[in-house]
This record gives C-alpha cells, sequence and structure tokens, in this order.
C-alpha cells in the first residue's frame, strides 16, 4: 500500500503500549533513499512545482494519481544524500514529512473510523527516555502528538480532494499516456506508465467547464504540472552529478 511507503513495522498508536514513548526529532530522511518517486496532493502543487517533477502514475488512467518525480533510476532518490540530508531549499512533500506517523485505513469490519494512527516501530527515534512524550501524565495527547495527528488529518483531507481532481481530470478525458526517453553517456533511460494533461484537449473545452475548473482551483493544478515538467531537466543533471560522484568514488577505491 502507498501509504505505508518507508514504515518497516507499523503498528496501531495505543495509549497504553506507548504511554511512556518518547520521540527524538527528525535528523534523517535516509527512509526515503529507494524512493524514485512519492505520492503528491493537489494543494502541493503550486510550491513542488518549483523544484519538482509533477506527473500522473498509474497501471490505467482511471487508476493513476500525482506523484513526484525524485529519480531517474530504480530505488533511487536524488533529492537524499547518503547522510539522508534532503537538497537544501527544495520542497519535502508532505508524504514524506508525515514520517514516522501516517494514517491507515483501518481493515474491513474494525470498528470506529475508517483510519487509525500508526506508527513505524522500527524508527530509532523512538525511546522510552529521550525527546518528546507522545502522552502526557494524565494519559492525553501532548502537544507534539496533537499537531502530528492535526499534520496526518489535514494531509488525508487533501488526498480526498486530490481523488476528486483525479475524477475531473478523467471526466473531461484530459490525461493521457506519455513516455520520457533520455539519452545519457550512451546510455538509454526510459520512465514509462506514465500520464500528463494534453494541452490541445485543455485548449479545447468549453466555456462553461473552464470556468468550473478555474473556481474549483483544479485550473491552477493543472498548470502547477503542466509547468513542473521542465524539471525533468534538473533531475537529470542531479543524476550526472550522482553519476560523476560514484566515477570518483570508484576511482579512490
Amino acid at each position: 500500500m502507498a501509504e505505508i511507503l518507508f514504515y518497516e513495522r507499523p503498528v496501531p498508536l495505543n495509549r497504553n503500549e506507548h504511554k511512556n514513548l518518547r520521540l527524538k526529532p527528525l535528523e534523517s530522511l535516509k527512509f526515503a533513499l529507494n524512493a524514485h518517486s512519492v505520492p503528491l496532493t493537489g494543494a502541493e502543487f503550486a510550491v513542488a512545482a518549483r523544484d519538482l517533477m509533477i506527473v500522473f502514475g498509474g497501471k490505467t488512467i482511471a487508476e493513476a494519481g500525482p506523484m513526484a518525480v525524485l529519480g531517474l533510476r530504480e530505488n533511487e532518490n536524488l533529492y537524499v544524500d547518503a547522510e539522508g540530508k534532503w537538497e537544501k531549499d527544495t520542497y519535502i512533500p508532505a508524504f514524506v514529512r508525515r514520517y514516522p506517523f501516517v494514517l491507515a485505513e483501518k481493515p474491513a469490519g474494525t470498528e470506529g473510523d475508517d483510519f487509525t494512527v500508526f506508527l513505524d516501530e522500527a524508527y530509532s527515534g523512538f525511546n522510552p527516555s529521550e525527546g518528546e512524550r507522545l502522552f502526557q501524565e494524565d494519559g492525553t495527547n501532548s502537544e507534539m502528538l496533537t499537531k502530528a495527528i492535526g499534520f496526518l488529518g489535514e494531509f488525508q483531507d487533501q488526498v480526498s480532494r486530490t481523488k476528486w481532481f483525479m475524477e475531473q481530470l478523467v471526466k473531461h478525458d484530459l490525461l493521457e499516456p506519455r513516455s520520457l526517453r533520455l539519452e545519457k553517456g550512451g546510455k538509454t533511460i526510459n520512465l514509462n506508465g506514465l500520464f500528463m494533461v494534453n494541452e490541445d484537449k485543455l485548449r479545447a473545452l468549453d466555456a462553461t467547464v473552464t470556468q468550473e475548473l478555474l473556481v474549483s482551483g483544479a485550473m491552477g493544478w493543472i498548470y502547477a504540472h503542466l509547468l513542473s515538467l521542465i524539471n525533468i531537466d534538473r533531475v537529470a543533471q542531479r543524476l550526472s552529478l550522482r553519476e560523476l560522484a560514484e566515477a570518483a568514488n570508484k576511482t579512490t577505491n
């Protein structure tokens, strides 16, 4: 499931089992080292488009969802270095910033809300003595946990809104399958299974639909996606720098 990518041992947050648990600040994003793409919500498009390439991925158009392209090779994030530091002054998707918490769907037939808060027990920052408490002495949520859960809720709200956005793209037949082909140093890199908005179809929409997309904010998201496509050059440049570093490392070793 995409929502629990990065999480090695996700378990439901439990007020009794985790009453003495503390959380040290997240100092490393090494958990995202192997993510060459991550899901993105529409609300992030405007700021993400400055740094990241935004496309739609999925087996079919009906299943497609927005994602930020973070690398051009399998299992490689070009925005995170070996120490787990994200590229300075570059947007970090909310999907990544949620860690080590996540709001995940409960199994069918489970009582209560449809979603519950999970945490990754494998995260080394969880411990009984250092950092901020998850729960106060009286068992209520700490301020830190309240903020974390609030962020998860806001993220889930944007996921729902993004699903509506995707429904509009499909409804008006605005997506088309695209493949990206890059030639680098005699090697070919192919990115398949992608979808992008067809600008000709976008311009051909009637005035009523155009106005609806404009008023709802969807049109802004569409153009942020289109403008972000130029960032493929920046990703390719990052790959070139990574390859140079790899070559230099081989030489010294």
